[in-house]
């Protein structure tokens, strides 16, 4: 029985820890967890994303973004700023899943639940 319990509180645990970074783009600052900046150089990023197609293919917070269709679905709501200095987070979309990573490690727990 003990062991069941620690088990069953393992697997909670390190569920919490391994959200899929499922994101919802809000149309509204005040609406979004982190504003985001799209850079034009990868280098200028603290965060480089891939874009996947399917949320089983968004693991943890390495930078592999599925964007859902209803804000309820998300992990967290993000909001695309028009300025670099009003961003939480600045993002280049790369064009490659093992090209998600992150290049500014502090800023990870902006994507952490």
């Amino acid at each position: 029985m003990k062991n069941f319990l620690f088990l069953t509180i393992c697997c909670f645990l390190l569920g919490s820890f391994s959200h899929a970074q499922s994101i919802f783009s809000v149309n509204a600052e005040y609406k979004a967890d982190v504003t985001v900046f799209v850079v034009d150089a990868e280098y200028k990023a603290d965060l480089s994303v891939f874009r996947v197609d399917a949320e089983y293919k968004a693991k943890g917070n390495e930078g592999l973004w599925f964007f859902t269709d209803a804000e309820y679905k998300a992990d967290r709501t993000i909001y695309f700023v028009d300025a670099a200095y009003k961003a939480d987070l600045l993002i280049y979309f790369v064009d490659a899943a093992y090209k998600a990573e992150w290049d500014d490690r502090s800023k990870m727990h902006l994507m952490y639940d």
